[in-house]
């Protein structure tokens, strides 16, 4: 199991730059370490000093590197779906639509990205996989597929269920699939097994992103007011996705970060890198922290059922900023832009939130 790191912060702080000196770092230290690379263009290679492709392919020893193209991953993944549609149509609907004659529509990037870092993953070829994408709220809603997909499989389905509609189609529901797919489903029981399947590969990311070791993001910021502002920012956004924010990296910084910056980031670690001269890397190899130490980081998420509270830590936000509501046996929180629906254990199901506080950076909501 490979652990992902990926870089948030401001475009123009530098974070092409961090990413491909972690790479270069983590291979020197002997992990097997592919770096992968969101952007399309030719810039991406020539601040690598290579030209990347499609596929993965070795430019320094344990170091390999891969440029996504989001036409090609498109291909790979349809046909993924025609063999999942060939696996329960007896006559599938899909095998005269081609891969290479598909467009990439908004938002797609990203849903593809991020199938294609799970392959690399299960591939065990690697030790770290390091993900240099948007930097921005887009990369965070990637992260979040796995909850936010979830969620909807687990609403939708369940409403589809109990609707009139529902209702209304049940009696027919097991002849029609007898004669359409290459099993039988009740009412009861529509689309169970691709349900599952698709819930169990779901469950595994969001267990990944609720886990240091498998998944850490580093804010990257410069002195620059704006720049620390933006990083504050995505560290409280990443909390909404669950995702563990492990330190900042203070970029073309000399000296330690000021009383203020340090405040502003409590208690994440800030290092501060030299700004990198021409092709030489080494001064800022050197000066990264070890990326893969995450233990001491801030849980995006506690849930005591003793004490009948759950914590959500949201650095950069205060009350006002953010909207708590409660749906059945989840509570909704809005904030940065986002929304996070949480499930409450079943101890706490049913109970309605008695109150809500924020204290040393978490929102604390008890029943």
């Amino acid at each position: 199991m490979a652990q992902l790191l990926t870089f948030l912060g401001k475009g123009g702080v530098g974070r092409t730059t961090i990413a491909i000196a972690a790479a270069k770092k983590l291979a020197g230290q002997g992990a097997r370490v592919l770096l992968a690379a969101q952007d399309p263009s030719p810039a991406f290679g020539v601040l690598l000093g290579a030209t990347p492709s499609g596929d993965p392919q070795t430019i320094e020893a344990n170091l390999s590197v891969v440029q996504l193209q989001s036409t090609l991953l498109l291909e790979k993944a349809w046909e993924e779906v025609k063999q999942l549609e060939a696996k329960y149509l007896r006559s599938p609907t899909l095998r005269n639509v081609y891969g290479q004659e598909l467009s990439i529509l908004p938002g797609m990037d990203t849903a593809l990205a991020l199938n294609a870092i799970r392959e690399y993953n299960k591939s065990g070829l690697y030790d770290v996989i390091i993900y240099d994408g948007s930097g921005h709220l887009t990369e965070l809603r990637m992260l979040g597929i796995p909850e936010t997909a979830s969620w909807y499989i687990r609403r939708f389905r369940q409403v589809f269920l109990d609707s009139d509609l529902g209702q209304a189609i049940s009696p027919f529901v097991q002849p029609v699939t007898a004669a359409i797919f290459n099993t039988s489903w009740s009412f009861d029981n529509l689309a169970e097994q691709p349900t599952n399947e698709a819930n169990s590969l779901l469950n595994d990311g969001k267990a990944a992103i609720a886990d240091p070791s498998q998944i850490a993001v580093y804010l990257v910021a410069t002195r620059d007011r704006a720049a620390q502002a933006m990083a504050k920012y995505l560290w409280g956004s990443a909390q909404q996705v669950g995702v563990t924010v492990a330190g900042v990296l203070l970029n073309s910084s000399e000296g330690a970060p000021s009383s203020e910056v340090s405040a502003e980031f409590a208690p994440l670690p800030i290092t501060s890198l030299p700004q990198r001269s021409g092709d030489e890397w080494q001064p800022l190899i050197d000066a990264l922290p070890n990326l893969r130490e995450t233990t001491n980081a801030p849980k995006p998420l506690a849930i005591d059922a003793t004490n009948r509270q759950v914590r959500i830590f949201l650095p950069g936000f205060d009350k006002n900023q953010v909207k708590l509501t409660q749906y059945g046996p989840e509570i909704t929180v809005e904030a940065g832009d986002q929304r996070r629906n949480i499930e409450l254990p079943a101890s706490l199901r049913g109970q309605g939130v008695k109150g809500a506080k924020f204290q040393d950076g978490y929102l604390i909501v008890s029943f």
